[in-house]
């Protein structure tokens, strides 16, 4: 019996995502020009971009699937791991670092018992950085999901959380 290498094995696109897929690609004209675009489209729909997906928008958009991963690596917006629920950004550009953003991180890991790039056991959270959420003033800044916290400390981490337990 021939041994398969986890690089042989190929998990199948369903077939109503890979509609949904051949959808938003036909809704940008299917043309190469909107890769960026089709990505943000498909991210919103199934939550990240697993090399599955990006292969059928490569193939709809007749581009090479290298280039659809180029771009999805490039981008810190785009991910290949899906995120929880509720996803923590936390900001470590200049003026946010400097006014204690690694210590609201070390916080954040240290609570939810997760690493940067991880999501918790139960779906519920995702933890990230970002370099700059232009919102320097409120420094440091915390996003979870679409909502910014500013002026975010050690101390304030717990609260944050509890927000988002009953949810």
């Amino acid at each position: 019996m021939e041994e398969k290498s986890m690089s042989d094995i190929k998990v199948k696109v369903k077939e109503k995502d890979l509609i949904k897929i051949q959808e938003i690609c036909k809704s940008f004209d299917n043309k190469p020009g909107e890769l960026i675009n089709v990505l943000h489209k498909t991210q919103e729909h199934f939550g990240y971009l697993p090399a599955e997906i990006q292969e059928v928008v490569a193939q709809e958009l007749d581009v090479a699937v290298a280039k659809v991963y180029g771009v999805v690596t490039f981008y810190s917006f785009f991910t290949m791991l899906p995120k929880g629920k509720f996803p923590i950004s936390i900001c470590t550009g200049t003026a946010c670092y400097v006014r204690g953003a690694d210590n609201v991180l070390q916080e954040f890991k240290r609570q939810l018992n997760i690493e940067v790039g991880e999501t918790t056991d139960d779906g519920k959270y995702s933890l990230n950085c970002l370099r700059c959420v232009g919102a320097c003033g409120l420094a440091p800044v915390v996003l979870v999901g679409d909502k910014t916290y500013g002026r975010v400390s050690p101390e304030g981490v717990k609260e944050i959380l509890e927000e988002y337990q009953e949810k």
